[in-house]
């Protein structure tokens, strides 16, 4: 056995290892929300960003507005399919946005005008793709106010319909489970940050102490740099599974996913092309390789029970429980390969969403 192959299954061991034990610390110490009557109190704004979203909104603004907030305010940021339309025919107030200055991101932005047209004590931004069942709205401010957090983001349960959706869009839950051990979130640094722009409720005072969504006006990555820049003036964060109460479909295809999470990607390996393919390869290293081994060489067969297992176990943590999601294990030794475009879109000096177009800065 060589020295190469030695050091690599200690490095491929020590991977699964500590995504295993940071799995377990998170499935007994991460908070999850449970289905809450609204209390009387404090007065809440929901406040939806939405561009090109008159196909979602039918399925997820009943439940926003059935949850009893003080109000629900849609912004229609340059939509092109009848947004607006659409969400005031369904009983809620539309804001037309403002252009998109140039210094801007636009949800960031869309998200800053929201917060200065609300009223409300707690500022809750949720994506047009949520859905909050009964019981949700109190559910957050409960654990608010448990965690005495000035953000509580959550992560709401995936909805995963067709196969293609299925092939990425779960990774969203893995890499927070197997990577960031909920305990880390209570040391001062702004490093040990994470949150997920899909539901972020603020306490509109620490909302406004740092300057709103202008702290973080031309990210792509802006839910998690808010949390962070948040965190590093003093801020206090939490986050939380959504459970049975929060869900979400996030993207309907593979291709779909693909472009989703390549807009991101960038940002999230700290504008790094070294990193970023440091990271496929070792994807590629970890998941993949042991399957293209001789089954015989000593660990190969361990490595490889722990790729499968993975995401059957992220799931089993997150309720998603149904034997269609146990299978995507199986998915485990492709997934790399599968993310390659992911990758690919990301190394791009520039990245198009949602019909405008931005530099990855320090990509270029």
């Amino acid at each position: 056995m060589s020295r190469l192959f030695r050091a690599y299954r200690l490095a491929a061991g020590g991977f699964f290892a500590y995504k295993a034990a940071a799995l377990l610390v998170n499935a007994l110490t991460f908070p999850r929300l449970r289905p809450r009557p609204t209390p009387a109190g404090p007065r809440v704004s929901l406040l939806v960003p939405a561009r090109d979203e008159a196909h979602n909104l039918p399925r997820t603004l009943p439940g926003l507005l059935a949850q009893g907030a003080h109000e629900v305010l849609v912004l229609d940021d340059g939509s092109t399919d009848g947004t607006a339309q659409v969400a005031r025919q369904l009983g809620v107030r539309v804001l037309p946005g403002r252009p998109l200055p140039g210094d801007w991101h636009g949800k960031p932005w869309a998200c800053q005008q929201l917060a200065r047209a609300a009223t409300g004590d707690v500022l809750i931004f949720t994506d047009a793709d949520v859905f909050w069942h009964p019981g949700a709205l109190g559910a957050v401010l409960h654990e608010l106010e448990r965690s005495r957090a000035d953000l509580l983001s959550v992560y709401p349960r995936q909805h995963n319909v067709t196969p293609g959706e299925r092939l990425l869009t779960p990774l969203v839950d893995a890499v927070l489970l197997t990577l960031l051990p909920a305990p880390l979130l209570r040391l001062p640094h702004a490093s040990a940050a994470a949150a997920n722009g899909q539901l972020m409720a603020f306490r509109r005072e620490a909302y406004q102490r740092v300057g709103g969504h202008a702290l973080v006006r031309a990210e792509l990555l802006e839910d998690v740099t808010f949390a962070a820049r948040l965190k590093a003036r003093g801020g206090r964060l939490a986050l939380a599974l959504g459970g049975p109460g929060v869900g979400v479909r996030m993207y309907r295809s593979y291709p779909e996913s693909a472009a989703g999470f390549g807009k991101n990607a960038a940002a999230f390996h700290g504008r790094s092309r070294a990193l970023l393919v440091a990271s496929a390869a070792w994807h590629l290293a970890a998941y993949t390789l042991p399957w293209l081994l001789p089954a015989r060489l000593p660990g190969v067969t361990w490595l490889r029970a722990a790729g499968l297992l993975e995401r059957p176990a992220v799931n089993l943590v997150t309720g998603r429980r149904t034997p269609a999601d146990l299978a995507e294990g199986l998915l485990g030794p492709v997934t790399p390969l599968l993310a390659l475009p992911v990758y690919l879109r990301a190394l791009r000096p520039r990245v198009s969403w949602k019909g405008r177009d931005y530099a990855q800065s320090g990509a270029e």
